[in-house]
Parts: C-alpha cells; sequence; structure tokens
C-alpha cells in the first residue's frame, strides 16, 4: 500500500465531502418542508413538489447519507468508501428515475430541467470512480 497520496485525493475528497453535505442539507429541507414553505416556492418546483409521493425521500436520503459516509471513508482513506459511494450513485439514479416517473417534471420543465439530476448523477459516478481508482492505488486501507 502506498503510505502517500497525491494532493489532488485531498482536494476531491474534501469537496466531494462538501456537495455531499449539500445534498445531505437538501434532502433534510425536503423531508422537513412545511405547507408554507411549499406554497412559496416557484409555480414549477411547486407543483412537482406536491406531486412528487413522500417514499422518494427514502432513496434520496440514501443517496445523501451514504454519499456523505462514503466521502468521510475515502478521507479516512478506507477501502469500504468505494462500495459506499456505489450505493449513493445507485440510490440517486433510483430517486430520479422516480422523480420524473411519478410527478410532471418533464413537461414542467423539459430538457432543461433534466441537466440538473445529469450533472448530479456524473459526480456521484466520477466521486465512485476516483474511490475506485485509488484502492486500485493502495491508497485506501481496508476495514
Amino acid at each position: 500500500m502506498q503510505r502517500t497520496v497525491p494532493a489532488t485525493f485531498w482536494i476531491v475528497a474534501i469537496l466531494g465531502l462538501l456537495w455531499n453535505l449539500y445534498g445531505l442539507a437538501m434532502f433534510w429541507i425536503n423531508l422537513t418542508i412545511t405547507p408554507e414553505a411549499i406554497a412559496a416556492l416557484p409555480e414549477v418546483e411547486r407543483q412537482v413538489t406536491l406531486a412528487m409521493p413522500r417514499w422518494i425521500l427514502l432513496p434520496f436520503g440514501l443517496a445523501t447519507g451514504a454519499g456523505v459516509l462514503g466521502m468521510l471513508g475515502l478521507l479516512l482513506r478506507r477501502r469500504w468508501s468505494a462500495p459506499v459511494l456505489l450505493v449513493s450513485l445507485l440510490a440517486l439514479a433510483v430517486q430520479f428515475a422516480a422523480v420524473y416517473l411519478t410527478t410532471p417534471v418533464w413537461a414542467l420543465s423539459g430538457v432543461v430541467g433534466a441537466l440538473f439530476p445529469v450533472v448530479l448523477c456524473l459526480v456521484a459516478l466520477g466521486l465512485w470512480l476516483y474511490a475506485r481508482h485509488a484502492a486500485a492505488r493502495g491508497w485506501l486501507r481496508p476495514a
């Protein structure tokens, strides 16, 4: 196992953790949103929020929680961070598929509305691949 890691490892790990903490904050906001806050949303967001089944919060919470845990594992240089980040990526894909299948988001926002979910999935994919790369390079310790 390589004892030293490049500076880019720490940059990716810290930025990835901050990114996922922001996602966790968004999950908390969606979990605790009040009817008054929903009423204050722009029309498109309000329609989507009202149409969204509450069960979608399950993959959302799993995606963000696993993302934070996986990035903490990466910062601790633990090999288990890669499979945890894969869980985050898969949960994120399930979340967005469910949103697009159960709400009018596509009809209301079109292709432009799909850009943000695509970017989120690409970042999650990149973090998972980076964790795998770090493990393959011997930068991560078992357990």
